[in-house]
């Protein structure tokens, strides 16, 4: 087996493919306390904000912020940073971690030791949880998890009430038997071995993020990332030409529901009771899934006519009438022509936003993925690229990271997928 720090060549090549994701952000204090579904590695980011600093980019925007990994690898590295996410459940997620300096360790301790026995005092019930929770817990468990709820909801103080609700939520599917893996759906038939008890799970949590703002409570005393409930496709609070330098990764147009991913933890706290109710939540994502595209049948021709899809437009016609025929072979007949029409208009305001906010020496990475929905071929990168100049930027390249589609058995097409990072200045 080799050995890859004695080939630094080989370590730094292994780094860059994995820059697109998260998993080295597990190993990494704060960024490990939430697995997020679609985070990419906070070590990139922190070597891309180091790099721009020396070149006097010093004010960060990320569109979608999703677990926050920008906005705490500025904070890290004291820059200034704004971070728009539409996602009301992902922004207090993100929120949430933001906290780590603003809350001391004494008080995390103290309060937790006061919520756990006010949970063991509480008299609790499963009758009012939704039948998905149902499916997911056993009731001994979803009655302690129930206590650590309500222990939560009595607390008055806000930072470490929204602190504790951050904790109980990222231990929920650690102390479910079924298949409720972070970056799946929840699958109530399949099984696991390694389960928490709630009370266990949040104690051990509370020890790792205890241990975790120890690490890296010498490393920034200034909390300067600010998150924003905002819609990076429209107007947002963030000052005209200010940003230098702008990090993010937005969904990919793989038909997978940010939303969706998200029901486990809404439906426990009663954010969401049933379809409609995640249906509520998609309304705020970019549309890059079916499920969020079935009502647009009269709208999309006037989006693929828009001024902000004009460079596209010939070629995006050319791919909607192939994937509106090739539907009608297909069981499901999915809208993925009218998702890449959705997917690519609300990007290009996205584009349109970011040129407003934006200073003239502005650079921009954002982590893309192509896609083959039904086996035709979207060029992802190309398109994006080409939405971005005609938003006012002036140049864009792409750098590919590393191949997709290449693992998967069951796969439904062999169509060559690439992942990678488009770069864009303005």
């Amino acid at each position: 087996m080799i050995e890859l720090s004695l080939f630094p060549e080989l370590d730094s090549e292994l780094q860059d493919k994995k820059s697109s994701t998260f998993e080295d952000n597990m190993k990494l204090p704060i960024h490990r306390w939430y697995r997020y579904t679609a985070g990419f590695s906070a070590t990139w980011v922190a070597k891309i904000i180091e790099e721009e600093i020396l070149n006097g980019r010093t004010r960060i925007i990320d569109p979608f912020v999703g677990s926050g990994t920008v906005a705490l690898e500025s904070t890290m590295h004291e820059v200034e940073a704004f971070g728009l996410e539409s996602n009301p459940y992902v922004f207090k997620i993100a929120s949430a971690k933001l906290l780590w300096n603003h809350i001391s360790i004494t008080k995390i301790q103290q309060a937790s030791r006061q919520l756990i026995q006010r949970a063991k005092e509480i008299d609790t019930s499963v009758e009012n949880y939704p039948l998905i929770i149902r499916k997911c817990f056993p009731d001994e468990t979803l009655l302690r998890l129930d206590a650590l709820k309500n222990a939560c909801l009595e607390i008055e103080e806000g930072d470490i009430k929204n602190f504790f609700w951050f904790v109980i939520t990222s231990i929920l599917r650690s102390t479910s038997p079924v298949g409720t893996a972070q970056w799946q759906y929840i699958q109530p038939n399949k099984s696991k071995a390694n389960v928490l008890d709630p009370f266990a799970a949040f104690e051990k949590k509370i020890i790792e993020i205890c241990s975790d703002i120890r690490k890296c409570s010498l490393r920034s005393s200034n909390h300067k990332a600010l998150i924003l409930q905002q819609d990076a496709r429209g107007e947002v609070d963030i000052p005209d030409n200010w940003g230098d330098l702008v990090i993010t990764s937005p969904p990919y147009a793989n038909n997978y529901d940010y939303a969706d991913a998200m029901r486990l933890e809404m439906s426990f706290w009663g954010d969401i009771e049933n379809y409609k109710g995640l249906k509520d939540v998609s309304r705020h994502l970019v549309r890059a899934c079916t499920q969020h595209v079935s009502r647009l049948k009269n709208d999309v021709f006037d989006m693929m006519e828009s001024s902000l899809l004009e460079p596209i437009k010939e070629e995006l016609r050319i791919k909607f009438d192939l994937l509106d025929n090739e539907r009608k072979n297909h069981g499901g007949k999915k809208n993925y022509h009218l998702m890449i029409v959705a997917y690519f208009y609300d990007l290009a305001q996205v584009f349109n936003t970011l040129s407003k906010k934006t200073s003239e020496k502005c650079k921009m990475c954002f982590v893309v993925g192509d896609s083959a929905p039904y086996g035709i071929y979207i060029p992802v990168d190309e398109w994006l690229g080409k939405l971005a100049l005609n938003s006012g930027f002036k140049s864009f390249s792409f750098e590919k990271l590393r191949d997709r589609n290449i693992k998967w058995k069951n796969r439904k097409h062999r169509v060559p997928l690439k992942e990678g990072r488009l770069w864009i200045n303005k």
